[in-house]
């Protein structure tokens, strides 16, 4: 089995990566887990708890949990866009 690190970058993936990370999943026949993170605390946690599984993970913000993140100081309607 080909190592996830041959295949793409450590860090935050983009494009084409998220394609290969995506084949090499099914290819492999794993999941990648998906947590729906609604402060930076807790999308700290979950990329720390994949840092030591030495897992992907895929970090979900909904629109009220990117509101949160952004903050009250943005007063227009899509400020949880920004957050997200």
């Amino acid at each position: 089995m080909t190592s996830l690190c041959d295949i793409v970058p450590a860090g935050v993936i983009t494009g084409d990566n998220v394609v290969k990370l995506f084949d090499h999943a099914r290819e492999n026949g794993y999941a990648i887990p998906a947590v729906n993170c609604t402060s930076s605390s807790t999308a700290n946690a979950c990329l720390e708890s994949a840092r030591k599984a030495n897992s992907p993970i895929i970090i979900q913000v909904s629109n009220g949990g990117g509101a949160f993140l952004c903050g009250k100081g943005l007063k227009f309607a899509d400020s949880a866009v920004v957050g997200s």
